[in-house]
């Protein structure tokens, strides 16, 4: 038997639910994740490509308290596709999946081998976490969002981050490559301490930002500031670079 690459369909019926939990598991595949357009009626919808051999994702939808829990995985082994330069990294096959923007959601992705992009610039999040065995991981954080937690870790590949500018309360924000480039946009304005690290490469912090300790970085309002965020970013080897927008 061929070991083709087939699709199975996400279309989920939204439950009388206040909040949302996603896990998402592509084991080897590229995972993206966007808002719902047109459907309001649904938490989620999409397309997970599966090898043949391996038999289609398996799919739980589990609501309690007033909450849904979402489960998404692959079958078989999380097996990296990745190649040589860290860049080109790619998968077999693709997970496009579309969530509800009007309910709060919690957002774990993860992948092999694969590359995550999130878009969350339109949708409610209240957490979210990717991490690939090797792939990039491409993130816009939510526009508005009150006390964000968020990390992302990839064992090789870039990871490029911008946040929102609407971003309220404390939040936290994470990054870390084993040996590729960390890249953060921080809205102008928004007040901020970075901890920014790297073993091999270089650490590029915008002016903006005044440097209080070694590897640490602050915007001048930070201390007293009500809207902030704390943002931790390391590399293996690759560069770690903050900017503003």
């Amino acid at each position: 038997m061929a070991n083709r690459v087939l699709t199975d369909n996400v279309s989920t019926p939204l439950p009388d639910v206040a909040k949302a939990r996603v896990a998402i598991n592509a084991r080897a595949g590229n995972l993206m994740i966007d808002r719902l357009v047109g459907d309001e009626r649904l938490l989620a919808a999409g397309t997970l490509q599966y090898l043949q051999k391996q038999g289609p994702p398996t799919q739980t939808l589990d609501v309690a308290d007033g909450r849904a829990h979402l489960t998404l995985e692959g079958r078989g082994g999380a097996r990296s596709w990745l190649r040589l330069p860290w860049a080109a990294c790619n998968a077999a096959f693709g997970w496009d999946l579309y969530l509800n923007a009007a309910v709060p959601s919690d957002i774990d992705a993860r992948s092999g081998g694969g590359n995550i992009t999130l878009d969350l610039s339109e949708m409610s999040v209240t957490r979210v976490a990717a991490d690939t065995g090797g792939g990039n991981i491409n993130v816009v954080l939510p526009d508005e969002a009150a006390d964000l937690v968020a990390a992302f870790k990839t064992g090789a590949g870039d990871v490029t981050l911008r946040l929102g500018s609407g971003l309220t309360g404390a939040n936290t924000i994470e990054a870390n490559s084993g040996a590729g480039n960390v890249a953060v946009t921080v809205p102008r304005g928004l007040a901020a301490r970075i901890q920014a690290a790297s073993g091999l490469g270089k650490v590029i912090v915008e002016s903006t930002f005044t440097q209080v300790d070694r590897g640490t970085y602050e915007s001048p309002d930070y201390d007293g500031a009500t809207d902030r965020v704390e943002i931790t970013i390391k590399s293996g080897a690759g560069n770690v670079t903050v900017v503003t927008r």
